[in-house]
């Protein structure tokens, strides 16, 4: 058996698991979405939303990208955002990178890597706008993980400055926006407890 007919075998046996469980699961889950989280995390398969919450489907809104970037441009985060909080009406954003991130280690080089450079260029600004604080370290891997912890803490402004979580905010509406980081030697994420 190929690997791809495996994978449909799997979801039978999955969708099987889940029925025997709770016979009315999929039946639930398909009337409405209603979560409580805006996960805007890396496209790194090493780190689903929501296996690592332990939260089932359909209890977090997902948006994933390279090194779980916002940009004031980009259409497509900037939707998944508005969605999320003015149509499911979510409480918390949620923006988590992880140490060991592949688009971070990526950004620290010179080396060039072709339109993934584009993209990077705004972890590059991350950079240059914590230089004092990164040149301080003198252990590559310590200056790696400070960079990925940077990198979340810069995104959450950058989300914070959306005119959509302005707006809601000034409107009254509950929404909070969180700075995690993930660690995949150990499975635990961390809060970066935003000031």
């Amino acid at each position: 058996m190929n690997k791809l007919s495996q994978i449909f075998e799997d979801n039978k046996s999955w969708a099987k698991e889940i029925l025997s469980a709770d016979p009315e699961f999929f039946h639930k889950l398909s009337k409405q979405q209603n979560p409580d989280y805006l996960w805007i995390g890396c496209a790194d398969s090493r780190v689903p939303a929501n296996q690592i919450m332990n939260l089932p489907p359909g209890d977090v809104f997902v948006h994933r990208n390279i090194a779980n970037v916002i940009v004031h441009t980009d259409l497509n985060a900037l939707s998944v955002i508005q969605y999320a909080v003015e149509v499911l009406e979510v409480t918390h954003i949620i923006v988590c990178g992880h140490y060991g991130c592949g688009g971070v280690k990526a950004s620290m080089s010179e080396i060039q890597h072709g339109l993934i450079d584009n993209w990077l260029r705004h972890i590059k600004d991350v950079q240059r706008f914590h230089e004092k604080e990164l040149t301080s370290f003198t252990d590559e891997t310590q200056k790696f993980d400070r960079l990925c912890e940077l990198n979340v803490l810069e995104q959450v402004r950058n989300v914070e400055n959306t005119t959509i979580v302005k707006n809601t905010l000034s409107n009254g509406k509950e929404l909070h926006v969180h700075a995690w980081i993930y660690d995949i030697k150990d499975g635990l994420l961390k809060d970066l407890k935003l000031i």
